[in-house]
């Protein structure tokens, strides 16, 4: 049925191009970001000495040969190549204006041996390890304060070998945070494409405080029991994109972070301007999308879309509590498919792990704006468990076009929430259950394609 748009129609979806402008950066910063620039200068991990039988360690190799490439950071940068083998290595820096480049049967594998994981200081936005007080590890690829950073190949492996770290993890044997995989800090223009990552001993990629981050057509897997084991993980950092990825780890997919509790609230950096599209992935205990637990930055203008999840916990999962404040505002999730999933969409306000005693628990935070649109869901148990915060609901929550075939009697809980809905299959909580058009279009994140003609009697047909 052709529906023809009224001026009403054409000012709201002006209004609403408006309110989004970030939408049209984010798509270009994607097309934009690459990862096959030239560079006019390369070298061969090999020419340094590296050993690639697995059992020779090449830390020295990797070190060396990238401060002999700094020196040509200013001449176009260059490259450092990682041929067919199997290099194990302990952390090492990056430098500026540098690709490193792996063959399809080149894996850099991370040393068994803590030593080769040097203790740095904690993240400001953070206050102190993650998982303990004090210090943490180095990732075993880290960078920080750079420019122009690449790290791509045909299919290459990296691999951490992280169970020794999980099971010191199970024992409560650690005396630092364990290590990520990847992590740049205070970085701009960082691509990460066309890889494997295997075995991260904590969160696999970490880009924090960063700017104009592209990770593309790589995959990421961790036992699905393994413990904390994120996929990726953009922490106070804006224009990031994320596309084309298979996920399957023991902890969150995605998760959008920005520091925790008071010194994120303090350092007030937040995460924004985030596109995540064509997502696949499977996790077991936590969630396909979250945002959260630390979001004390402010988290907002986060787009994803063509999200596939299975045989998960969760699908989309807010995670916050009192004591974080900061906010998490204008979101839109949009063409989500989930299989075997127990729990749709899930807000939890009471996620409570805090850093020390010194967070104040009266800083409350601000979730606004959220849209979850066009979503399907088979064998499903629960649709929603939505809880918000007596005295600080969570408010314009606005759910449409959404079907899920649900196992549970009860298929949504709701508590504290304040929003509209249309065409959701279970029906939902009484207090989601105003419709969004045409009164309350305005109060949705950046709901385009639900404009309609308000003379069309077929109200289920979308523009």
């Amino acid at each position: 049925m052709r529906i023809t748009l009224t001026r009403v129609d054409v000012l709201l979806i002006l209004v609403v191009f408006n309110e989004a402008p970030w939408y049209i950066r984010g798509s270009f910063q994607c097309q934009q970001m690459s990862s096959e620039i030239v560079r006019p200068h390369s070298v061969t991990i090999t020419e340094f000495g590296a050993v690639g039988d697995g059992l020779t360690i090449n830390t020295k190799a990797f070190q060396n040969a990238i401060f002999y490439l700094n020196s040509f950071s200013d001449k176009g940068g260059a490259q450092l190549f990682v041929p067919a083998g199997r290099w194990l290595t302990g952390s090492f820096d990056l430098v500026s204006h540098l690709t490193l480049r792996l063959d399809k049967d080149a894996v850099i594998l991370g040393s068994i041996n803590s030593d080769d994981w040097p203790l740095i200081d904690p993240l400001p936005s953070y206050g102190r390890g993650r998982e303990l007080p004090g210090g943490r590890h180095r990732s075993l690829i880290f960078g920080r304060n750079l420019t122009d950073i690449i790290i791509t190949g045909d299919n290459g492996t990296i691999d951490g070998q992280g169970s020794v770290w999980w099971n010191w993890f199970r024992n409560e044997t650690l005396d630092y945070t364990r290590p990520h995989l990847v992590e740049f800090i205070n970085s701009t223009g960082v691509v990460i494409s066309n890889l494997t990552f295997l075995n991260s001993p904590f969160w696999t990629i970490h880009p924090v405080y960063c700017s104009q981050v592209a990770v593309q057509n790589v995959t990421i897997i961790s036992p699905l029991d393994s413990p904390n084991t994120d996929g990726i993980d953009p922490d106070s950092s804006n224009d990031v994109c994320i596309e084309d990825c298979y996920i399957s780890t023991g902890d969150d997919l995605i998760a959008i972070k920005s520091g925790w509790d008071e010194y994120g609230i303090s350092y007030a950096r937040p995460s924004t301007n985030i596109i995540i599209r064509r997502l696949v992935g499977e996790t077991r205990s936590s969630s396909g999308i979250a945002l959260g637990s630390e979001m004390s930055g402010g988290i907002s203008e986060v787009h994803a879309e063509n999200l596939q999840f299975f045989n998960s916990n969760t699908g989309i999962r807010i995670k916050t509590s009192p004591g974080r404040g900061g906010y998490v505002r204008n979101i839109y999730v949009s063409d989500v498919i989930m299989t075997d999933v127990k729990i749709a969409i899930r807000f939890t306000s009471n996620y409570g792990e805090h850093p020390d005693n010194f967070y104040d628990p009266l800083a409350l935070p601000i979730i606004e704006k959220i849209t979850i649109k066009d979503v399907t869901g088979k064998n499903v148990k629960v649709a929603g468990l939505l809880d918000g915060i007596d005295g600080d609901s969570f408010l314009n929550i606005c759910l449409s076009n959404i079907s899920l075939s649900v196992t549970s009697g009860s298929p949504w809980n709701c508590s504290y929430i304040q929003g509209y809905s249309d065409f959701v299959s279970p029906k939902t909580c009484e207090a989601l259950q105003e419709g969004i058009y045409p009164k309350h279009l305005s109060d949705c994140y950046c709901v385009l394609n639900h404009m309609r003609s308000p003379t069309d009697p077929d109200r289920s047909t979308l523009v």
